[in-house]
């Protein structure tokens, strides 16, 4: 068996007085390929940070091999002073490595290399990071949720890449089929140790519940040991001083044992607030599109959603997902076509985008709006600590500023603002991202007990699969089409994945100037503190002129009022077609601002 290329020996670690690692013990040998499986908050990218050498453990040692390259993709890149995302790309090479390798995969991930590094996208940033950590073809790759804010087809694109590299990987991901396609050991960090097996994702869970279930058993017989040791204690002390000392000590052995026991966190209680049921037919588009300028974002499409559907939405960042679900939900006006919406519909989102969040607020002020301890969980009080520990949030968590939460626990919280409020369509944007395995287990258990209707957007094939009862898919140029079935269905019906763009490389002799333009067209991409307001307040302005328009229409349907006050007549008519264009002008600008606004947030 060859030598491990990186090796962990009993790495101990505490914060805040609570041991967040207490003896880790992890190898890598070359080409091996391990997942690291664990709930948030386990320490697991700290584990990693460690593997890299960019944390020093309170004890053990770290080893790695003499020669031996380590690339580590951290979860929020720091770009330095870098003035492009290629020049960052270079940067991450060594000497001797061919630097052709960092344009090349610049390209593939879909960057032209001029972005400028303080403009760019959550997405854009983690691709220009995969391609820093990829291109020197390091001996071991450390991947911090490499998946996140990348599209179905650039996942799947970086399955092939990784799975064709000689490059031993250690993995953190919540995606159930990347961590399954990729891994083949599968390294578990529970309460501060690690457990591990040279078995893949596939086998984990099932490994899992085995050893967790065999752990009972054990403590079980431990309870049982020691209520005899105390009953002998009570009633069957002898005369035989020195044999009995030694019994009573072995009993405070066992108490101590028991006392030190770190049981398995608990799983996160998800329900959502329904609402009365609503109607039979849920939404029903007939032939809507609709274009921003040139370019047509949904071109004659058409649906028919019912009561209990679960409806998935996929496709490349920028392709309209979120355009498209506005549309179906009434959020936005087709240009042609009709959207109906059934009887008494209830609708709760969750926006994935964590913008919403005030970075200063606590947990409990989030989750209660800040008023009071009380937060209306389907219609009904309930005090905001019972509700946080249903989403496994401590009780000494509701003074937390949420700028200082996980990633993961910022998704539950989120989660838990949206299930509170009642429901019979829940709109769900992205709900996975930084979940842990077990919290996903049972959101997907909630949404299969759901008696209301899901509308889905995501790039997580197993939960799509797990979840969905049909997706809609892009085809191109507007074309949207929905399949029946799960992500795995849509592919046997299409028979090919979705199509993934590239950036086109530039000319060699393209003119300075025209690179330099480059970064600046980057930038218009970041929304200002003005085109966030207007798109906040544009669709308030459109309802107020679209009742402007049916006030004045109603004037005009009077047909004696041209005889009776024709200057009135005039300026209903002028004052009916000024409304309609402000409407139109406000439409286009909200449409051309939720574009800009899914590219630089689903990018």
């Amino acid at each position: 068996m060859a030598p491990p290329l990186i090796q962990l020996k009993d790495i101990k670690l505490t914060f805040g007085g609570t041991p967040l690692l207490s003896g880790v013990e992890l190898n890598v040998a070359p080409s091996e390929r391990v997942c690291l499986i664990g709930r948030n908050g386990s320490g697991k990218s700290t584990l990693l940070k460690i593997a890299a050498g960019l944390v020093e453990p309170d004890g053990g040692t770290r080893f790695v091999q003499p020669g031996a390259t380590v690339r580590y993709l951290q979860q929020e890149p720091d770009f330095g002073d870098h003035k492009t995302t290629l020049a960052y790309v270079e940067a991450g090479l060594a000497p001797g490595d061919d630097p052709y390798q960092a344009r090349y995969l610049v390209e593939q991930l879909g960057l032209t290399g001029n972005e400028s590094p303080a403009n760019v996208s959550g997405g854009e940033a983690r691709r220009a990071a995969l391609a820093r950590v990829l291109a020197p073809s390091p001996d071991i790759l450390l991947l911090d949720e490499p998946t996140n804010h990348l599209d179905l087809a650039t996942i799947e694109w970086l399955e092939k890449e990784l799975d064709g590299r000689r490059s031993a990987l250690v993995i953190i991901s919540h995606d159930r089929r990347f961590l399954t396609n990729l891994s083949r050991s599968t390294a578990w960090l529970d309460r501060g140790r690690i457990k591990q097996i040279d078995r893949g994702f596939a086998s984990f869970e099932s490994w899992r519940d085995e050893v967790l279930a065999e752990e009972e058993r054990d403590q079980h017989k431990l309870d049982r040991k020691i209520v005899d040791e105390e009953h002998w204690l009570r009633h069957g002390v002898s005369g035989r001083r020195k044999r009995n000392v030694k019994r009573l000590g072995n009993l405070h052995a066992l108490r101590d044992q028991r006392r030190n026991y770190r049981g398995t966190a608990g799983t996160a209680s998800l329900a959502a607030s329904e609402a009365e049921q609503s109607g039979k037919l849920v939404i029903e588009a007939k032939g809507i599109t609709k274009a921003f300028g040139e370019r047509v974002i949904v071109d004659n499409f058409s649906t028919r959603i019912q009561r209990g559907d679960r409806l998935g939405i996929i496709g490349p960042n920028g392709a309209g997902k979120t355009t498209l679900v506005n549309l179906l939900t009434g959020g936005a006006q087709p240009d042609s076509g009709t959207v109906r919406l059934g009887a008494n519909l209830e609708t709760a989102t969750l926006d994935q985008h964590r913008e919403s969040l005030d970075p200063k607020s606590t947990l409990a002020e989030a989750l209660t709006g800040g008023r009071g301890d009380q937060i209306m969980v389907g219609g009904k009080p309930k005090h905001v600590v019972g509700y946080m520990k249903d989403f496994l949030f401590a009780q000494e968590q509701r003074g937390t500023p949420v700028e200082v939460l996980s990633g993961g626990e910022r998704g539950r919280l989120m989660l838990a603002r949206a299930l509170a409020k009642p429901s019979n369509l829940l709109v769900l944007d992205e709900p996975t991202n930084d979940l842990d395995l077990e919290t996903l287990d049972v959101l997907e258990d909630m949404l299969g007990d759901y008696d209301g209707t899901v509308i889905l957007i995501s790039h997580d094939r197993d939960f799509l699969d797990r979840v969905v009862t049909s997706v809609i898919a892009p085809e191109g140029n507007g074309k949207w089409v929905e399949y029946a079935g799960g992500y795995s269905d849509m592919l046997t019906q299409r028979g090919a994945d979705l199509k993934r763009e590239t950036a086109k490389p530039q000319a060699p002799a393209e003119k300075k100037e025209e690179r330099a333009a480059a970064p600046a067209a980057v930038s218009k991409r970041r929304l200002s503190f003005n085109e966030k307001h207007a798109l906040e307040t544009l669709p308030k302005k459109m309802e107020k002129l679209q009742a402007d328009i049916a006030k004045l229409q109603r004037l005009l349907d009077d047909p004696n009022l041209y005889v009776k006050d024709r200057k009135k007549f005039d300026d209903t008519s002028a004052a009916i077609a000024k409304a309609h264009d402000e409407l139109s002008a406000s439409e286009e600008r909200w449409l051309e601002l939720e574009m800009l606004r899914e590219e630089i947030e689903q990018a």
